[in-house]
Order: structure tokens, then sequence, then C-alpha cells
């Protein structure tokens, strides 16, 4: 049966309730970080239901079915544990509770109190007659599913009685008939699938917690102050008022519990409860003891009570409810019923549901002991895992029951290790940041000088007296100034006026072939043709054009020779390499003509001097 439902959607991943589970039936798998409730391995003892900080874990819920077995034709009884009388402190008298369940609609209501009274009987003649063999009391359907499922070679050691629920349920029946629909309320999630577990007279068809009750008299607004008193319906419990104490169930069958003559251990509570069964399994010839086990502290703190409520007023609250009772109480009446209902069937067998996994290997262990900083760790432990010790943690990782994040030093030393991690990394993205931002700003200078130079040479190209033209490895026009323009004539000014600098035009388009084809040679070999005389509409260029980017850019000066400034300047520099040839030669020959050479030189410099010396021609 499924106990226990987790609402993802409110989950938060806390795993409270994954720490909180004795057996593990809570998991968060490999590639989730969400609870997944196993089941099979569940033992409804409700540890995971009041741990979880936003109310994500709840246990199945039995006010449907009770209402419509109220609804139905037939008659209902209602079984009430007697713990009730700690569950509600609020309600003044119990007979105003009684009322309230009656006015409900339930036909009959009991108290489980006496089916108590014949359980404690059945314990009474088992200890008494001792036969060299220890039992552990099934009352607690906790602790009977814990042996089922994890101590099955203790089954045999179980009690072989039925809980008190069940016994009450077959007295009830054989009071109305066994048609009669039985509803047991009381503190316990786990009796909800222990009904199950019986059919016939002992079949219980719904269970209600108390807090399940609490919300049915809410939704049909029943309140103390709106009822009259009304009792319990016959048979009435004697000392089974005490049960939801944990020693309640030895009082009732007359066990000897003083320290010298004391035949049986009582235990209560999670943690004993767990380490109990395991000592009674390791060593039971040396406890020499039967043990009373109950998963909560009695049926006094179960997860289906109120949890507002203390442990010390709850007892004190039941040890009043008992003495009031029992002032007036007809022990004559309950004899009668005691041998009445003597031969209802009290015994039980139990169902072997071995939920063990297979024991890591010790090498596995130690592995995963040492994974999360804990080797050699077989007994300590800080329990903030939900384990016992750290090796018990380890088994459990080995078996897929856990993972190493569970373990709280690992996970805060991952974490920590983490944040060191993203604070280098941060450290180093700030730093890379300072030099992006850094390079950044060189950038924009060197983006800027590089914008004013590209400025200044644009300047300069276009005021550049000779034609100039500056072209990519396509003959594309880059850039070219308005005296290139003008050498190309009026179609390529038409051009220009549209597209400034005539950027990105065909140079084949604008020059003859012997012209472009400077430009192709210069990209081509990378090298530089400087002073190459070409004709040109009917006029003589001298051109130079120069490799500005290997194979990629090339740029090229045009003079015309036609103009005077350039002409003169031309025949200035053509006289000059003539000199220059010509004093090499001489200087050769200086040394054979000596002073010769310097008289050749002057009358040289004297003709250059002279012809610059004349006019322009208009």
């Amino acid at each position: 049966m499924k106990l226990i439902n987790i609402d993802l959607e409110k989950c938060n991943c806390t795993h409270a309730c994954i720490r909180a589970c004795p057996v593990k039936a809570i998991q968060a798998k490999k590639n989730s970080e969400y609870p997944e409730v196993n089941h099979q391995r569940c033992i409804g003892c409700g540890s995971c239901l009041h741990v979880c900080p936003v109310e994500a874990v709840s246990n199945i819920k039995s006010t449907d079915a009770t209402l419509e077995l109220l609804k139905s034709e037939g008659k209902t009884a209602a079984i009430v544990d007697p713990s009730i009388s700690g569950e509600f402190p609020d309600i003044t008298d119990y007979r105003k509770f009684v009322e309230m369940i009656r006015k409900l609609g339930f036909d009959y209501i009991n108290e489980v109190s006496f089916g108590v009274d014949l359980v404690a009987r059945e314990y009474h003649k088992l200890f008494s007659n001792f036969k060299g063999k220890y039992y552990i009391t099934a009352n607690c359907p906790s602790v009977v599913s814990y042996v089922e499922k994890f101590f099955p070679e203790l089954i045999q050691n179980l009690s072989p009685i039925i809980n008190p629920m069940t016994a009450t349920a077959k007295v009830v029946r054989k009071q109305h008939g066994e048609k009669l629909n039985v509803v047991y309320i009381g503190p316990c999630v786990s009796a909800k699938d222990e009904a199950l577990r019986h059919e016939g007279t002992g079949r219980v068809d719904a269970c209600l917690t108390f807090g399940e009750l609490r919300e049915l008299f809410k939704d049909a607004d029943i309140k103390e102050s709106t009822v009259e008193y009304s009792d319990f319906d016959q048979p009435i419990g004697y000392l089974g008022s005490l049960y939801p104490l944990s020693k309640g169930i030895v009082a009732a069958a007359d066990i000897e519990d003083s320290l010298l003559g004391k035949k049986i251990f009582t235990v209560d509570g999670k943690v004993n409860m767990l380490e109990a069964i395991e000592e009674f399994n390791d060593s039971t010839e040396l406890l020499k003891k039967h043990l009373n086990v109950f998963y909560n502290e009695g049926c006094l703190m179960g997860p289906g009570t109120t949890q507002t409520s203390k442990k010390y007023f709850r007892k004190s609250l039941v040890i009043d409810y008992a003495q009031k009772r029992l002032q007036n109480f007809d022990k004559k009446a309950w004899k009668e019923n005691m041998d009445y209902f003597s031969d209802i069937d009290l015994s039980r067998e139990f169902i072997n549901d071995d939920q063990r996994l297979p024991m890591p290997s010790e090498e596995k262990i130690e592995e995963i002991l040492k994974s999360v900083g804990k080797e050699g760790s077989e007994s300590s432990s800080c329990s903030a895992c939900g384990f016992r010790s750290c090796q018990d943690f380890a088994q459990a990782v080995g078996q897929g029951l856990s993972k190493p994040e569970a373990c709280l030093t690992y996970s805060i030393k991952n974490k920590q290790e983490y944040i060191k991690t993203l604070k280098s990394k941060n450290d180093k993205l700030r730093k890379q940041q300072n030099n992006y931002q850094e390079n950044e700003k060189l950038l924009k200078s060197e983006n800027q000088k590089i914008k004013t130079r590209s400025d200044t040479i644009a300047a300069m190209l276009h005021n550049l007296p000779s034609a100039a033209v500056i072209v990519d490895e396509k003959l594309k026009v880059i850039e070219s100034n308005n005296s290139f323009v003008n050498i190309l004539g009026d179609d390529a000014q038409l051009i220009n006026d549209v597209i400034p600098g005539l950027i990105g035009a065909d140079l084949k388009t604008l020059l003859p072939y012997n012209i472009y084809n400077l430009f192709h040679y210069v990209l081509q070999k990378d090298e530089n043709i400087v002073g190459r005389d070409v004709n040109f509409n009917d006029g003589l260029l001298n051109i130079s054009v120069f490799s500005l980017k290997s194979n990629k850019i090339a740029g090229a000066v045009f003079r015309d020779m036609y103009v005077a400034e350039v002409r003169q300047e031309e025949i200035i520099h053509r006289v000059s390499e003539v000199i220059d040839e010509n004093l090499h030669m001489v200087q050769q020959i200086a040394f054979s003509l000596g002073e010769g050479a310097s008289k050749t030189e002057k009358m040289l410099n004297s003709i250059i001097e002279t012809y610059k010396r004349i006019k322009k021609p208009e």
C-alpha cells in the first residue's frame, strides 16, 4: 500500500524526509534531486511527515472512504484508540468527543482499550509459560513491518498475537454481525496498511488518523459546545486505557516489571527501536529478555497525532483519563465480557517480505568512505545524513539507497571547493576584464591614431599635385584624388560626382591595358615600377606603381609630362641622373686625370644652374 505521498510541486529538495526515514525508503536518484518513495521498503512509521518545511510530504487519506461507509446502507462502528485522551486536551470531557464522533454518523463507538485487555491476557499467557524462546511484541505495525522487511530471521520471535485494533474489530463484529463496517481512529499511519492484512471478522474497512478526524469535525461543523455527553458502547476496557503509554500493555498484562524480576524490556522511539531490534538479533540469548517495542513513544506521539501537544502533558492526560474511568469501573461486568469474548481467535501469522539489498564489498565501502573523506570512520558519525554511522551510510551508497552528496561534511567541503574555484575563476575573469578594458582603451586610442593618419594620408593624397590612385588585388579603386580623376577625363568626373574618389570602380574600365597591366604586374611580382613613360590620350604620363601590401594593394602616381612644371622638374631630374652617372665615371677617371675631373663637374653644375634660371614657357 502506498502510505506516503510527496508533492513534487511543493518540494524544495531539502531532503529532510530522506534523512528522517529509518529504512531509506525515500531516496533521491542519481539523475534527480527530487525524493522518491520506495513503497516496498516503507514501514509506515511517519517520520517523514512532520519534518518537511514546506509540507510536501503527506500520508494517504481515508476521509473519503470513511464518508462513503457512513453513507452506505450498512451500520458502521468507530473503534477509537485510547490515546485519543491525550490528543484532545482542547475538549474538556471525553464524553463530548464521543458524541462528536457519533454526530458524524457512526452507529456504534467502541474504545480499543477492551481489545487491549484481550491482547494483554494473551501476552500474560505467552510470557508466563516460558519455554526458552524470547519474543518481540507485535502491537506496533511499524515494528512488525520493520522485522518482516529487514530482520525476517526474527519473524519466529514476533509474538503470534494480533494487535488491539484487529482484536477490537473482531469484538464489535461478534456483537453486531460480520457485515458491520469498522473504522479505526488512532494515532498510527502504518495501521492503514495493517488493516489490509486481515480478512473476515478482523478486517478494518478504513483507518482515520486523529488529524483526519479533526478535518471531518471541521467540515461537518461539529464543535464541543454544540453536543451533549455520550459514552462509549460496551464492552468497556479496564487497564487497556493505559495502552498509549509505552508500558501500558505490560501493566494491562500484569507482567512483572520490577528491576530484579523484569522479564521484558520496554523500548520506544525511533533510534531505540532500531538499536533494540538489532541487538536482540545479535544477542538474544545474552539479553534473556522479551522486548516490548514501539516505534514512537508508545501510541502517544504517533505520526497521526497533532504535533503541537507536548509529550509529558499528554502522558498526564492519559493517566488522568484512566483514573477517572476506573473510579466507578464495573469490574464484574468487565470480567463477564472478557469471558464472553474469550473464544475470539487472537492468533496471527507474519510475512517474510525481505527488502534487504546485497551488502557491498569491504573494498567498495572503503572506496566510498575515502571518496567522502571518511576513511576509517567505521562508527563515528555526525548523523546529519540520517544514518547511525558513516559505515552504514557507505553501505547505503553502495546499495544505491543514498548518494555521496547526502554526507553533510562532504557536501560542505565540495561546496567550499566549488566556491574557491568560482572565486579563482572570478578573479581571473576580473583580471581578464580589466585587461580587455585596457586593451579596448588602447584599441580605441590606436583606432583614433589610425583614423587620424588615414585622414591625414587621405588629405595628403587629395592635395597632391600629381594624380594618385590605390587599388586592391582585383584592380578595384580603394582611393584616388581629383588629379587622377582629371587625367581620366569628363566621364570619370561625372562618376566622381556620384561616387567620390571613384571608390569601387574597376581600373580596367578606366585605363587602357598597357597602363592597368603595370598594376597587375606589381601585384603579381611584388616589384615596384618607377618612372615609366606611357602615352595616354595624346599625352605622356610618367607613372610609378608601388606595392603597398604584398599581392594585395598597389598605389600609383601619375605625372603629366606635358605640364611645364613637370617637364622642367623631369629635365632637371634626368640631367641630375646624367651628372650622377658621369660623375661616377669621372671619379673613376679622376685617378688618372687628376684635377680635370673637378673642372668637368664645375662646368656641368654651371649648366644646371643656368638652366634653372630659364623662365617658364608661356
